[in-house]
C-alpha cells in the first residue's frame, strides 16, 4: 500500500503571541513540525504533503524541499486544508494519514500501530487515534452508538452536557481510505462558524455502514498538542526526560537527569558520565569515558574519547581524543584542539589549531593560530590578531615556550624550541632555536656556542637604550 500524510500547518497560532509560525518554535533544539516529518518519516511514507497559510514562506524555508507543499490561501478548517493537498497526492497514495504540525511527542510506534490496525482491517475507511482522559484538552469527543462502534465526533463547543462528560477524546490524527477521502471532502457542510470540519467525514464514513476504527493511545501526552507557551514548556521538559531515558539505555551516565539539557540531535557514547546543569546543544557529538560538567555548555561540537570539560563553553569546536578543559575555559568556532591538550581557567581558543601535548595554563586568548606539539603557553598570553582592519595569523613551531605576560602581535611566526620571556611584545617573527625577550622583544640566538645575535637583532639591541625593560 502506498501511504501518503498530509501535515496540516497553516495554523497562526495566536496563542503563542509570537510573530514565528508555531509549527517553527523548537522542541528540544528541533522546530516542533522537525519532529513530526522525522517520525512520519520513519513510517514509511511514499509523499508527504506539509499545507501552509500563505504566509508560510518562512516554514519552507527551514524545514526546505523535500516535501510538497500545499498553500491554504483562506483558513476554511481542517476539512478545507486537506482538500487543498488531494491534486499533489491523489494519484500517488491509496491511504492517506492526517495529522498537525504542532505534535512533536508522536512517536513512531504510535503511528506505525495506526497504520497497521488500518491495513489489517481490510475493511476499514478511517482509522483514528482516540485518547482516555479525564481533562478534555478541549478536544472533540468520540461519539459510540450501543454496539461499541465509532459514529461520530462532536467538537467540545458544539457538544451537550452529557456528551461533554464522555473521556475518550479525538486526538486529530486518522489514517484514510484515499479515493474515499477524496470523493468525500466536498460533501463536507460548511459549519456556524464558516468553516469546515474534517472530523465530520467519521460521521459520513458511519452513516454509510462502512467501518471507522480507532485506536487508543495510552500516553496522553504523546497527542497534546501545542498552543501556548506554557503547552511549549512542559513538551520540552517531556522530551527532555524521553533523551535522557535514550541516553541512559546507551550506558551514559547522568548524575542528574532533572538538569541534564540535552538537544534530540546530541549523541554521547557509553561510559561518558554527564555532571548537573549541563547543556548539550545542535549537532554535538561526545565520545566515550569523558566527564562532561558541571555546568557545561556544549553547542555544535565534537569531542573525542576520554576528555574533560568542567565549567566551559564549547561551541563549533573540535576536541581530539584526552582533552581537558575548564574549569571557566571557552572555546569557540573553529577552535581544535588536538590530543592531550589542555586549556585551562579563563583560556579562550577562536579558529585556532593547538598541536597534541599543548598546555594553556590560564587566563590567554589564542585567536587565528597554528600551535605546534608540546607547547607552553603561558597565563595571561594573549595573540594581538585584529588590527582593526583584518585578523591575523600567528604560528608556533613545536616545543615552543611562551612565558607569562606575552603579547604576540600578529602577523609573526615563533620558530621551533623558541623561548620567549615573561612580559615580553613579540612584533616579528622569532627564529627556531632563539630566545625573544623585552619590550619591543630582542631576540638573542640560543645555541651551544651562544652565537651573537643577528643582524636585525644586533641593529635592534644598537638602537635601545640600556635602561629599557626586559623581561
Amino acid at each position: 500500500m502506498r501511504l501518503g500524510v498530509i501535515v496540516l500547518a497553516a495554523g497562526e497560532g495566536k496563542r503563542m503571541k509570537s510573530q514565528k509560525p508555531k509549527v517553527l518554535h523548537p522542541v528540544a533544539g528541533l522546530p516542533m513540525i522537525r519532529h513530526v516529518l522525522n517520525t512520519v518519516a520513519d513510517v514509511g511514507a511514499m509523499a508527504v504533503a506539509v499545507v501552509i497559510s500563505s504566509t508560510g514562506n518562512e516554514v519552507r524555508e527551514v524545514i526546505g524541499e523535500d516535501v510538497l507543499y500545499v498553500v491554504q490561501e483562506q483558513q476554511l478548517g481542517t476539512g478545507h486544508a486537506v482538500s487543498q493537498a488531494r491534486g499533489v497526492l491523489e494519484r500517488r497514495t491509496d491511504e492517506v494519514m492526517v495529522l498537525y504540525g504542532d505534535m512533536p511527542l508522536l512517536t513512531v510506534e504510535t503511528l506505525q500501530g495506526l497504520v497497521q490496525r488500518h491495513r489489517q482491517v481490510r475493511e476499514a475507511t478511517i482509522t483514528m487515534l482516540t485518547v482516555s482522559s479525564e481533562d478534555s484538552m478541549n478536544f472533540g469527543r468520540i461519539l459510540r452508538d450501543r454496539r461499541g462502534r465509532v459514529v461520530g465526533i462532536v467538537e467540545e463547543a458544539d457538544a451537550t452536557e452529557k456528551q461533554r462528560r464522555i473521556t475518550e477524546l479525538n486526538c486529530g490524527v486518522y489514517c484514510f481510505e484515499a479515493d474515499w477521502l477524496w470523493s468525500h471532502l466536498s460533501r463536507i457542510p460548511m459549519s456556524p462558524s464558516g468553516e469546515y470540519y474534517l472530523t465530520d467525514l467519521v460521521g459520513m464514513a458511519a452513516s454509510e455502514g462502512r467501518s471507522v476504527e480507532a485506536v487508543g493511545v495510552e500516553d496522553v501526552t504523546q497527542v497534546q498538542g501545542i498552543n501556548t507557551r506554557a503547552h511549549l514548556a512542559r513538551a520540552e521538559a517531556i522530551m527532555r526526560r524521553r533523551i535522557c531515558g535514550r541516553l541512559l539505555n546507551r550506558g551514559v551516565t547522568l548524575i542528574d537527569p532533572n538538569t541534564t539539557y540535552a538537544d534530540m540531535t546530541v549523541e554521547v557514547g557509553p561510559d561518558t558520565v554527564i555532571r548537573p546543569n549541563t547543556c548539550l546543544w545542535g549537532n554535538t557529538r561526545i565520545g566515550r569515558g569523558c566527564i562532561i560538567g558541571p555546568n557545561a555548555i556544549i553547542r555544535d561540537a565534537v569531542i573525542g574519547d576520554g576528555c574533560r570539560v568542567m565549567a566551559s563553553v564549547v561551541e563549533e569546536a573540535f576536541l581530539e581524543d584526552e582533552v581537558s578543559v575548564g574549569p571557566f575555559g571557552h572555546l569557540r568556532k573553529g577552535a581544535h584542539l588536538a590530543k592531550g591538550v589542555h586549556v585551562g581557567n579563563f583560556g579562550e581558543v577562536k579558529n585556532s589549531r593547538l598541536g597534541p601535548g599543548t598546555k594553556m595554563g590560564h587566563f590567554s586568548y589564542i585567536g587565528d593560530a597554528t600551535i605546534g606539539r608540546d607547547v607552553n603557553i603561558g597565563a595571561g598570553t594573549v595573540t594581538c590578531n585584529y588590527d582593526g582592519v583584518r585578523k591575523n595569523p600567528t604560528t608556533l613551531g613545536d616545543d615552543v615556550f611562551v612565558g607569562s605576560g606575552t603579547m604576540l602581535v600578529a602577523p609573526v611566526e615563533v620558530g621551533a624550541r623558541a623561548v620567549i620571556g615573561a612580559g615580553s611584545v613579540v612584533t616579528r617573527d622569532v627564529p627556531p632555536g632563539s630566545v625573544a625577550y623585552g619590550v619591543p622583544a630582542r631576540i638573542r640566538l640560543k645555541s651551544e656556542s651562544e652565537a651573537e645575535p643577528d643582524e636585525g637583532a644586533q641593529a635592534e639591541m644598537a638602537s635601545t637604550d640600556k635602561d629599557d625593560v626586559n623581561a
